[in-house]
């Protein structure tokens, strides 16, 4: 009867200590999260693509978010995963992964840590995708 006790015990206490851990990271999520912009904006994206040839979109619109902006306009297109868009294609050139191609995203030539989904936007903003190879 008392090892029952125990382990009951226990089992609370783990439940109480994990949903403490979940509660923590998402209070560290909430904070570190950048903030969005809402209401009309303009901003640009710079294109550059495999061969080094590079176009300039500029784009007007109440989103919130970069990959929304993105899809709507149909400049990119990709793979849902679990931190968001992965873009595989833009302005009509696919990336191959067999050679290590990926399109990576930068603001003002910083690279962000944030998916395209996942990157709140700002009038002015200016973002270029640039297809890189090698991971």
């Amino acid at each position: 009867m008392k090892t029952e006790q125990k382990n009951i015990k226990r089992s609370i206490f783990a439940i109480a200590a994990l949903l403490i851990v979940i509660a923590a990271l998402f209070g560290i999520y909430q904070f570190t999260r950048g903030a969005v912009t809402q209401g009309a904006k303009s901003i640009t994206v710079d294109v550059i693509h495999k061969d080094g040839s590079q176009k300039t979109f500029n784009y007007h619109t109440d989103r919130e978010y970069l990959g929304e902006v993105l899809t709507d306009e149909e400049l990119v297109s990709g793979e849902i995963g679990a931190y968001g868009m992965f873009i595989t294609t833009v302005d009509d050139e696919t990336a191959d992964d067999t050679n290590q191609e990926w399109w990576c995203i930068t603001k003002d030539n910083g690279q962000l840590n944030t998916s395209a989904d996942q990157t709140p936007i700002a009038d002015g903003d200016h973002y270029e995708l640039t297809l890189t190879v090698g991971y």
